[in-house]
């Protein structure tokens, strides 16, 4: 009889087995850092916003603060307006980033003299799991359990 050269069918079910639990183990894992990554993310898109809030006070005083995303971002900044004042990118300007939906509401006054920024996940349990907000403060607060409608000082800051 000929010896034939190759992997028998056990060795070949036996490598499949060990590929199989490998990939179970380092799924899970492999969302969680997703999740971790779209937070932080998050957390730093709110902190952009609070950085651009006081920018476009400063810059347009008898506006105050800025009462959408589209005014703080803007296409054509030559030269930067009130209405496009190129503070934050095109992308958080759309309204979502990295998982995360962002709004600007709150503003109110004249000028506008406070704003809510808010950032929930578009899918919860799947690109995040915490709901973020920040006010005229710019403390980042955050809720773990509930989306945030109005954000104040019942919400837990950020350490």
């Amino acid at each position: 009889m000929r010896k034939q050269k190759g992997f028998s069918l056990i060795e070949l079910l036996i490598v499949v087995a060990i590929i199989l639990i490998i990939a179970a183990i380092a799924i899970p894992n492999l969302l969680r850092a997703r999740i971790a990554a779209n937070e932080s993310s998050a957390v730093a898109s709110v902190r952009t916003l609070n950085t651009a809030q006081i920018s476009y006070n400063s810059a347009y005083p008898t506006v105050g603060f800025g009462s959408t995303l589209a005014s703080l971002a803007g296409t054509s900044c030559a030269p930067p307006t009130s209405a496009g004042a190129c503070l934050i990118d095109t992308q958080l300007a759309s309204g979502t980033k990295s998982g995360y939906s962002f709004q600007m509401t709150g503003v109110t006054g004249t000028p506008a003299s406070t704003y809510q920024a808010i950032a929930a996940p578009i899918t919860p349990n799947q690109t995040g799991v915490r709901y973020f907000c920040s006010f005229a403060d710019a403390v980042v607060r955050y809720n773990a359990s509930a989306a945030i409608s109005t954000c104040d000082t019942t919400q837990t800051p950020l350490q």
